[in-house]
């Protein structure tokens, strides 16, 4: 019985590395989709100043 505890034992504990590995990459998502979010919303205000001339960008050589 002392061997089969013992070897239990690590198998519990490996679990709580993998879950906080898995948290970790999670936040990490959740990070590039928030930048891909940001990064969406600029472009569309790009497309739409180019296309409209009105927006953030002027073009002053025109």
């Amino acid at each position: 019985m002392d061997v089969s505890s013992s070897t239990s034992a690590p198998a519990e504990t490996g679990k709580d590395p993998m879950k906080k590995a898995m948290e970790v990459q999670e936040q990490q998502v959740l990070k590039v989709l928030e930048g891909l979010e940001k990064q969406s919303k600029d472009m569309q205000e790009i497309n739409t100043a180019q296309k409209t001339g009105v927006g953030n960008s002027i073009d002053l050589l025109s």
